[in-house]
């Protein structure tokens, strides 16, 4: 028998942006949570990945379109100073001038990631890292336990609600939900290198299909879901990396790397296939249980609204998901930046807490007008 390590109202699986801001909305909702990460830093990605640029909270056209706790994440990644808001986009700002800046920052990965994790203790949300969820234990198509493995060896944790911030849909998959996956991601590895005078950044990444129907240039995809596939993308990203700074240094012999990625750089790996899979056609299309909006990162324009439920798993009642892996087919790689994981996060982790303290079932049986009206009070932009 397993010994039960933690019991809990909200466990969310992945510490990354998502992962961080369903925590932390789950907890100011009023119930205790435990944010469980796998490496020893919160950020994901955008800390560990140093991918820096936290992308417009705008649609381009000089219209805000998220707020609440992604707008809240945007302030503190440059609470060091790093970068600093476009004026226009401050208070009074210039609305002419917010149709030329989009609302959008660089940010320093190292303070991001200790800024986060100060933020999410703050909160008094419970942090285990270093542990792996393994598998789930389900009752009556509900999560019951979470199987973990951490230093101690494998172990129990009691959930209510379970929010799947994995950003590969783990949870989804150990939970029988339908998931799809692809095999076209590449080599990418943004890293930072010191000139001799400042530091600068290298976004080294091959090509890649934001559709994921093929992998560019002829070369070998990556799904990011299986061990060895994993390890291979790393090292040919490393492997670039040592060529990138070789050339670089025939240029200057003073330069030097500062700061690489320490987990693989995926793009898309596998997510949930939900009642709702949000596509880049949807573009304006007002669903009935929307909870949030989105811009384009790629383009000025277009703006999507964010179904409920193509968060909420489909055979779990108590499972929804967050980032990267919610249910959006060709939308896929329009959700995957920063500012969306946020919200979808706020969304998850909001809807959790309401399961939990209401007593409901199933996240299908959730009001979502209620839940819409405490979004709102929130600050997110419907």
């Amino acid at each position: 028998m397993k010994k039960i390590k933690g019991k809990y109202d909200v466990v969310v699986v992945g510490g990354g942006i998502a992962g961080v801001s369903a925590s932390i909305s789950a907890k100011r909702n009023g119930v205790n949570v435990c944010l469980i990460e796998k490496n020893y830093s919160l950020g994901g990605l955008a800390t560990l990945g140093n991918v820096n640029v936290y992308l417009p909270l705008c649609d381009g056209m000089g219209n805000q379109v998220i707020s609440g706790i992604a707008e809240e994440l945007l302030f503190l990644s440059i609470k060091d100073g790093y970068s600093k808001i476009p004026d226009c986009w401050k208070d009074k700002g210039d609305i002419e001038e917010r149709k030329k800046y989009r609302y959008r920052v660089e940010f320093n990965p190292v303070s991001f990631m200790l800024s986060l994790e100060e933020l999410v203790l703050k909160e008094g949300i419970e942090i285990r890292y270093g542990t792996k969820v393994c598998d789930v234990i389900k009752e009556n198509d509900s999560i019951k336990f979470l199987i973990i493995e951490d230093k101690e060896g494998k172990g129990l944790i009691e959930c209510k609600v379970v929010v799947d911030a994995t950003g590969d849909a783990d949870i989804c998959y150990f939970s029988g939900e339908e998931t799809v996956s692809v095999n076209t991601n590449v080599a990418c590895g943004w890293f930072f290198y010191f000139d001799g005078e400042k530091i600068k950044r290298c976004a080294l990444s091959e090509k890649y299909d934001p559709y994921n129907e093929i992998v560019p240039d002829n070369n070998d995809g990556f799904s990011g879901i299986d061990s060895k596939d994993i390890t291979d993308q790393i090292l040919k990203t490393r492997k670039y990396i040592r060529e990138k700074i070789e050339k670089l240094r025939k240029e200057n012999p003073s330069i030097f790397p500062v700061s690489i990625p320490t987990i693989p750089t995926f793009r898309m790996t596998r997510r949930l296939k939900g009642k709702i899979e949000l596509k880049e056609e949807d573009e304006r299309k007002f669903f009935s249980d929307s909870v949030g909006m989105i811009g384009d990162w790629r383009k000025r324009g277009p703006v999507y609204y964010i179904p409920f439920s193509s968060l909420i798993a489909v055979r779990t009642k108590n499972l929804i998901t967050a980032g990267r892996c919610i249910s959006a087919s060709t939308a896929w790689d329009i959700i995957r930046a920063i500012p969306v994981c946020a919200l979808t996060g706020e969304i998850s982790g909001t809807a959790s807490a309401i399961l939990c303290k209401e007593k409901i079932e199933s996240f299908s049986l959730l009001d979502i007008k209620n839940l819409q009206n405490i979004l709102r009070k929130q600050g997110i932009l419907l």
